[in-house]
């Protein structure tokens, strides 16, 4: 990798369950095109991880959500000259429909079997719903 081209970022990503199922959506755009995702973002400054997961899940797919918890860290490198630091949480569903938003990178949202969910996953949540499943919370170079 060539200097400076070296990036961390702090990620947050929800999983989001109602009547025991979980909401995931098709990613579309740079990273996981095609691919099934929960939502999640990029930590900004300032903001505490409850208000991230919030806010992510309100402006990628319309829903409020309540009851957030700690799920799990994970260390994921995917991408060259990228690093992911992902803070995974679960919560539950609270109020409004999923919609999709055109100028989110998340659409199609559908609420799907957390045993059977559909594929291909993004990498990102596929470690959220194994932490989820397993009970494993600590997840380092993945």
């Amino acid at each position: 990798m060539s200097e400076g081209r070296e990036k961390i970022k702090a990620c947050v990503g929800v999983m989001i369950l109602k009547d025991g199922k979980v909401l995931l959506g098709k990613r579309k755009g740079k990273h996981g095109s095609g691919e099934y995702s929960c939502p999640g973002g990029h930590l900004e400054f300032g903001d505490s991880f409850k208000d991230c997961v919030m806010n992510e899940a309100f402006e990628e797919a319309g829903v409020k959500i309540k009851n957030i918890k700690f799920q799990c860290v994970s260390n994921i490198f995917r991408h060259e000259g990228r690093q992911d630091i992902l803070i995974c949480f679960t919560a539950d569903w609270e109020s409004e429909e999923p919609r999709d938003l055109p100028e989110e990178r998340i659409g199609e949202w559908q609420w799907c079997d957390v045993n059977n969910p559909p594929q291909p996953l993004f990498y990102p949540s596929e470690v959220l719903i194994d932490s989820y499943k397993t009970g494993k919370n600590y997840y380092d170079k993945e």
